[in-house]
């Protein structure tokens, strides 16, 4: 079964990373914090965190993986937002190298690798960390219930790109 076209499959690993980077990889809703509740909305780059009902200085605030971090040090779940960290920046890495493809497509085309097939390795790289991080939150004891769904779309993308049959 082919799922892309071959001379497509440069254009949809550009895009794959790029719609990676601006969706959610976890959304998790937490109820019943000090009276309130609270939504995380994690995309790879950045949360945002609505809380009501709770006595807080900002009903939304916007962190980005390091700065969340740092409000966890020495917490159970330290270990889970270092992991997003590491998946923020495998993903960092897979929008860069979709920035160079896109501008020199030809001479990476030429090159002794195939960038699609990095590309669909990249993003499988971060659905799996990324994966281990949402594992992380629930075991650790984040209360709420995550629902993955970026990550989700990673691994569909990822395994397209791995498996894209390429033609000369």
């Amino acid at each position: 079964m082919v799922w892309v076209r071959s001379e497509y499959a440069g254009a949809l690993s550009v895009i794959s990373a790029w719609l990676c980077a601006l969706i959610p990889w976890n959304i998790t809703y937490s109820p019943d914090i000090a009276g309130g509740s609270l939504l995380f909305v994690r995309f790879p780059f950045f949360q945002v965190r609505y809380a009501w009902g709770i006595d807080v200085a900002q009903r939304v605030a916007l962190s980005n993986p390091l700065s969340a971090l740092s409000l966890q040090a020495g917490q159970s779940i330290e270990v889970a937002y270092q992991t997003w960290a590491i998946g923020a920046g495998v993903l960092a890495f897979a929008v860069l190298l979709s920035f160079v493809y896109y501008a020199r497509e030809e001479e990476l085309e030429a090159g002794p690798i195939d960038p699609v097939r990095l590309m669909g390795g990249l993003l499988g790289a971060a659905a799996l960390v990324l994966s281990l991080s949402t594992y992380l939150l629930v075991t650790r004891g984040f209360p709420g219930i995550p629902v993955p769904l970026g990550i989700v779309v990673l691994f569909v993308l990822s395994g397209m790109l791995l498996t894209v049959e390429r033609t000369e």
